[in-house]
This record gives C-alpha cells, sequence and structure tokens, in this order.
C-alpha cells in the first residue's frame, strides 16, 4: 500500500484522510479512539453509496480484512493474566504470630480515622443493614458475614469500603532483611 498507517488508526485514518482532505485540520485523524467497531458491510456500501472506485473499494476493504485478522491473531497470542489473591503482611518482629494461620479482609477508611474503629464502623453499618426489609429476613451476625452480605451503601455511610468480601491469608514477617552470606 502506498500508505504509512500507525498501529492504532490503521485504514481508518487513511479513508477519512482520502474523503476529507481538510481532516487533519479538523482532528479527524484522532476519530478512532472515540469511534466505535464498524461493520465491514457498512464501510462497503457507505463507500459505494460516495460513488468510490471500485478497485479502490476493493483495495480498502481488503486491507481492512488484513488489519482486522492482524488483530485477532495479536490478541489469541496475548498470555492470559495471571490471577492475584490479596495477602495482608503482618510485622511480627516478636515471632508471636509464626505458625499461626490468620485469615481478615483488606478495608479502607479515610486517611486521617483511626484503624481502631474499623470494627465499629462495620458494626454500625450492620445494624443499619439489619433494620432493613431484607436484614430483618437475613440477619447479619459477624464481622465475617459483614463484610460479605452488607452493600457498599451501608459501608459508604460510615467510611468504610470492604476490598475483599471473603476472608484472606495473612501472612507475618520478622520485619528483618536477613544478611547476604557472600559479602
Amino acid at each position: 500500500m502506498p500508505w504509512q498507517v500507525s498501529p492504532q488508526g490503521r485504514c481508518l485514518k487513511f479513508l477519512i484522510a482520502s474523503h476529507f482532505p481538510l481532516a487533519h485540520l479538523l482532528g479527524l485523524l484522532d476519530a478512532h479512539k472515540i469511534m466505535p467497531k464498524i461493520d465491514l458491510e457498512i464501510v462497503k456500501r457507505v463507500l459505494e453509496e460516495n460513488n468510490t472506485d471500485i478497485q479502490k473499494l476493493n483495495a480498502i476493504i481488503e486491507d481492512l480484512k488484513h488489519q482486522i485478522q492482524i488483530e485477532e491473531e495479536e490478541r489469541a497470542n496475548r498470555t492470559p493474566p495471571v490471577k492475584k489473591q490479596f495477602v495482608v503482611l503482618l510485622s511480627d518482629s516478636d515471632g508471636q504470630l509464626t505458625e499461626k494461620d490468620i485469615t481478615g479482609w483488606i478495608l479502607q477508611i479515610p486517611e486521617d480515622d483511626s484503624p481502631a474503629t474499623t470494627c465499629e464502623r462495620i458494626i454500625r453499618a450492620t445494624h443499619n443493614y439489619n433494620a432493613t426489609p431484607k436484614g430483618r429476613r437475613l440477619p447479619v451476625k459477624t464481622i465475617g458475614e459483614a463484610c460479605e452480605v452488607v452493600g457498599p451503601k451501608f459501608m459508604k455511610e460510615e467510611h468504610v469500603w470492604v476490598k475483599t468480601k471473603t476472608p484472606i491469608l495473612a501472612a507475618a514477617t520478622p520485619n528483618t532483611i536477613p544478611r547476604d552470606s557472600s559479602d
């Protein structure tokens, strides 16, 4: 092809530029960033309605098909994302938590507030939830249930945001880095 296109714009920039000579001044060449995907049959019909030369039309459609095929191959060759889990790392310089299984939840509270008030906040949110018809039918009785069941509406009112609804494992560390023996 006699034109060079960017990986993001591909043929769209050529189509816009060839039909609208002032497109670059109007900012239409970057329209691919906000334009929805369009079926090739629709593109073909629009080009035919605008009396585009058949050879040029076929070349454009073939190039678009080729670019779509390249994108599909790139998508197929991507490595799947790594699944992650949350872990709470606790500082245990005394060694009291070693060999103990500890579970917990990841929560967020406002930066200026004390973490000691977190349980009180969850309890207040749970009381508000239990006062609703749904809460009266199925009342929440534990902190774990509260993290799983009580909706963000009630938690947000108490300035608590639950990041993990199910409990996660916590690991203890002595909070020191051992010296490298090769020194």
